[in-house]
């Protein structure tokens, strides 16, 4: 079978750039839209949904739907995992499911933020939750055979680390791309007010995602490279045969770590600016971007230390580099920003996690293609599918994990408002969230060192020997 060219395999990542920004509305925008602040209600937010923690005096009615909807997020993961390892299309068992769901992920992800009621209305709930659940849905049938094709289009090392790094550069290029309604919506608030002055940027971003989405599907012959046979196994037995990979179920242990850890970060650097560096919230913009610029420069780089350190070491590297910049953001809160200002202390925080960001977003889907190849050489099932659906929800556990943690420890030390939507963090609890970040990332790098390299290439490399 045919190699992809580099150029075919950065046609590939275009795919990414487009559901990661779509991704990135519903993380960055999907709470702030539903749950204004007073300040935002004062700019012209409508409240569309019961404000404050009225379930069980701990829980948001937004919270609930959104649990709610990672719950059968959770179960759609294995099953459209399943559907397309065992797909028989002629024209492959991936690229017809991420053509199909391209356009509706789209079109659900604008249709998310128009609620039709324009006050507090239980109509509002019911549309938000069909439209959440859609959203999982639609997302779920386009990245699982996305993800189980860097297994599949990587036929050798030195392609699956290419094909990781595109498709992280993509990821953080589509992460930023959400971040632009903070410039443009504001420019359009005072000709078509509050709401829609998203609404249209949102609209703008999601027909450049979904063309994104698209381009790989009409531009790459999936039977060209790969010649893989169906597998024929059920979804519970293909999802129990892959936690029964010992390697992998480690993998995954570790992973959840690494998604708690990071989720902590991007959940708690505004809260970490505003609360702790005591500076303007615009600040988290700066220190985020100069972030991924930053580690952007060193993804050329994570090849080679591949090649000369192997993937385990690197990825634990990661998250001991992670680990100190908690250390260093939960010091904040003890040190003080009298003798060391706040401005350096997110400098210094940007610039040492810049690099293990680099390492952590590009070698672990490596890994996971690593294991889903060779578990195919020794079982001979081809369930790509199913071990990149098992990673994704090992990063949806531990981004839920993180939200629990980060809302629960952040608060300590204050008088939280049960009817408002504003979090009220605490330097306390911005302390607490940083150490207990650490605490994570340790324990991510402590789980992967179980992960059994040396065996796992060794399978792959007598493949390739014969």
């Amino acid at each position: 079978m045919k190699r992809l060219s580099k150029k075919q395999m950065r046609i590939f990542a275009v795919g990414q750039l487009g559901w990661s920004t779509l991704s990135g509305i519903i993380s960055a925008w999907f709470v702030t839209f539903y749950l204004p602040t007073q300040v935002d209600i004062e700019g012209g937010a409508i409240q569309y949904i019961v404000p404050g923690l009225v379930i069980g005096g701990f829980l948001t009615v937004l919270g609930l739907i959104t649990a709610l909807s990672r719950v059968f997020d959770a179960i759609t993961d294995p099953w459209i995992a399943s559907l397309s390892d065992r797909s028989t299309n002629k024209r492959g068992r991936r690229i017809p499911f991420m053509q199909y769901a391209a356009i509706p992920l789209s079109v659900v992800t604008v249709l998310l933020f128009c609620a039709p009621v324009n006050t507090i209305s239980g109509w509002n709930i019911a549309w938000i939750s069909v439209f959440i659940v859609l959203f999982y849905l639609f997302m779920t049938m386009y990245c699982t055979p996305y993800n189980a094709l860097i297994s599949e289009f990587g036929k050798t090392q030195d392609d699956r680390m290419y094909i990781s790094t595109a498709i992280s550069l993509t990821f953080f290029a589509g992460t930023m791309l959400a971040y632009t309604p903070f410039v443009f919506a504001g420019m359009l608030r005072g000709s078509v007010g509050f709401a829609w002055s998203y609404r249209i940027c949102f609209i703008a971003l999601a027909v450049i995602s979904c063309i994104c989405m698209l381009i790989p599907t009409f531009c790459l012959n999936e039977k060209e490279f790969v010649d893989t046979k169906p597998s024929n196994v059920n979804m519970l037995k293909s999802l129990g045969a892959t936690f029964r990979n010992k390697d992998f179920r480690t993998f995954v242990g570790s992973d959840i770590m690494y998604w708690v850890g990071l989720t902590l970060f991007q959940t708690g650097l505004p809260f970490f600016v505003k609360v702790s560096m005591q500076l303007d919230e615009s600040f988290t913009m700066y220190f985020l971007g100069g972030m991924t610029v930053l580690s952007a420069c060193f993804y050329p780089f994570v090849s080679k230390l591949v090649k000369k350190f192997g993937k385990k070491k690197l990825v634990i590297t990661g998250f001991l580099g992670l680990a100190l910049a908690y250390v260093i953001a939960g010091l904040i809160g003890i040190i003080g920003t009298t003798v060391i200002p706040g401005v350096v202390y997110g400098v210094l925080i940007c610039v040492i996690a810049a690099f293990p960001m680099a390492l952590l977003g590009i070698i672990p889907q490596s890994i996971v293609a690593d294991v889903a190849e060779a578990d195919g050489i020794e079982t001979g099932e081809n369930r790509e599918g199913m071990f990149f659906a098992a990673r994704t929800f090992a990063m949806k556990f531990g981004q839920s994990l993180a939200m629990l943690v980060f809302t629960s420890l952040a608060i300590i030390g204050t008088t939280q408002n049960a009817n408002s939507n504003d979090i009220t963090a605490s330097v306390t609890g911005m302390i607490l969230v940083g150490f207990v970040a650490v605490a994570f990332c340790t324990l991510g790098a402590i789980l992967l060192g179980f992960y059994n390299e040396k065996k796992i290439m060794a399978t792959i490399e007598k493949k390739n020997k014969k």
